[in-house]
């Protein structure tokens, strides 16, 4: 079996258009769904260019259902970077734990890191399955307040790869927000890949009716995080996206016995804290790279749980009270 083949059919909405088409999609194409459909830069000379030309325009037909099941969902989080690496999906499931460790919240985790998925391994449902009924497809719990959804739960093994062009990816996305049974929601967290691309357009435009709070931006010290983290920037502001705010990780590394703290990654330009003072965005602290923090992810487990006392654990909590004062709810 494929991993193609695992997927649930996605013979709905806009899918039903690509249906009607007799040929490959060129790769810039702008989807038989759209206004611009047959007569882009990339349908001249396309195979399919006509029958784009006659299908049906109009708004996608999936937007009222998507924010219909997001309706319930009061705060909906996107966690970004320009940059691979910055530690965004370990930054994700810490955040996810640390707000559920309020027992009167409900949290949600979502995984679009569609081609790399990680959030079920850090959160320690690597082996668990969804489940598809009337109401649509119920995420996995980790805890009773902690459910979180992944393509990696559909994957006949764990070494699956998801070979997959933009619009494959983008129904996928489309099926997590529409089909997803997440009931009531305090806080849905969006982990995303790295980049400015397919998954973080498509979430953007599928979501921007239901309400999107904002994003909280992962960099590291270095400047060459930081370049990819102003692209990330530049992105947000032009997709109408509202920053909430920078944290910069692996500030200076934690040593677990004498608790001192050293630079690992030297921040040439000032950091994270002088990009939002450039840039005029909330800096929301440091967080101090503990090598325990790796430990705790392999084996699915909350670092904040395991090493409540680590600097790094104090820094985490910190940003999670001044997230929740950027999005007003304290």
């Amino acid at each position: 079996m494929s991993s193609a083949e695992v997927i649930p059919n996605f013979n709905s909405g806009s899918e039903q258009l690509k249906g009607d088409l007799k040929h490959p999609e060129p790769e810039h194409c702008p989807g038989p769904e759209s206004e611009n459909a047959g007569k882009g830069d990339a349908c001249s000379g396309c195979a399919n260019q006509e029958i784009c030309e006659s299908l049906p325009k109009g708004p996608d037909p999936d937007i009222p259902k998507i924010v219909e099941n997001l309706a319930n969902i009061k705060h909906k989080i996107l966690v970004l970077s320009g940059k691979g690496g910055v530690g965004k999906s370990t930054f994700s499931t810490m955040l996810s734990w640390a707000l559920s460790a309020d027992e009167n919240l409900q949290v949600g985790a979502m995984d679009l890191d569609i081609c790399g998925p990680s959030l079920p391994h850090m959160l320690g449902c690597l082996r668990e399955v969804i489940h598809e009924s009337n109401s649509g497809w119920t995420p996995v719990y980790v805890a009773d307040n902690l459910a979180t959804m992944s393509i990696q739960f559909m994957l006949p093994d764990d070494d699956s790869a998801i070979i997959w062009r933009g619009s494959k990816k983008d129904q996928l996305i489309k099926r997590f927000l529409k089909d997803v049974d997440w009931d009531y929601l305090d806080y849905l967290i969006i982990d995303t890949p790295p980049g400015t691309s397919d998954e973080h357009i498509s979430v953007n435009k599928y979501m921007k009716e239901s309400g999107i709070d904002g994003a909280l931006v992962i960099t590291t010290p270095q400047e060459v995080a930081l370049l990819d983290v102003r692209k990330e920037i530049d992105f947000c502001r032009k997709a109408g996206i509202k920053i909430l705010g920078l944290v910069e990780n692996m500030s200076g590394f934690v040593c677990p016995g004498c608790k001192g703290q050293s630079e690992i990654f030297k921040p040439t330009t000032g950091g994270g804290k002088a990009l939002s003072e450039e840039l005029g965005i909330k800096f929301f602290g440091s967080v101090p790279l503990d090598p325990r923090i790796g430990k705790s992810c392999d084996n699915g487990n909350s670092f904040l749980d395991d090493y409540p006392d680590s600097p790094a654990s104090i820094a985490i909590l910190d940003v999670v009270e001044s997230l929740r004062d950027a999005v007003g709810d304290v």
